[in-house]
């Protein structure tokens, strides 16, 4: 394996860089599911039946906090990208932590929404408003779910072995895809939350 030294840890070799490439690749295919579930939302969103709407269901506070918590996560993982750049080992550590620790508090509202949302009778057969919204906000959430275990597993890698070139790659190409997810959420919080308030 051999190192390129004026490059960060995570580009240092050749199969690093090709698997940074790769993974950008694998977010553009992201970007069109993504995509594709907000023109559906976009096409439905007016589609309420004898469901509820939008401006019925929302509640602003608890959308603001998981919107705080999830961009708070993302300027951590930054702070994680640092340390690993600079070599502390305990400091990747602690900040992955926080930031798996955000994204479960994240998590945790976004189940209390949905408890919310079918108290409201916002369930998938509602409407075709509902449906969209549910499961727009489901993808994300599993997104974020994978995202957590996908960041356990990298912490407990760097615990055992150190940050190597490997582990370091590993840990960026994580640190883009909670980055992606936090992008997500802004579309989501903008055109979902704040136009269906209004």
């Amino acid at each position: 394996m051999k190192l390129i030294k004026s490059l960060p840890l995570e580009y240092s070799t050749e199969q690093n860089q090709i698997n940074i490439l790769g993974f950008w690749i694998f977010l553009g295919a992201e970007i069109m599911l993504f995509g594709t579930l907000f023109a559906s939302y976009f096409t439905l969103v007016n589609r309420t039946g004898h469901g509820p709407t939008g401006a019925e269901i929302f509640e602003i506070t608890p959308v603001l906090i998981e919107t705080f918590v999830l961009l708070t996560s993302s300027f951590v993982i930054g702070l994680a990208i640092h340390a690993m750049r600079i070599g502390r080992k305990k400091a990747v550590i602690s900040f992955l932590a926080i930031t798996l620790i955000l994204g479960l508090v994240f998590v945790s509202f976004e189940i209390s929404e949905f408890a919310h949302y079918m108290h409201m009778g916002a369930g998938l057969q509602t409407s075709a408003f509902t449906a969209i919204l549910l499961t727009t906000l489901g993808t994300h959430g599993a997104h974020v779910i994978l995202g957590f275990f996908w960041g356990l597993f990298i912490m407990l890698q760097i615990r055992k072995r150190g940050i190597t070139p490997e582990i370091a790659n590993k840990t960026f190409i994580f640190s883009l895809y909670w980055h992606f997810l936090d992008v997500v959420w802004i579309f989501i919080f903008s055109f979902v939350y704040l136009k269906g308030l209004m």
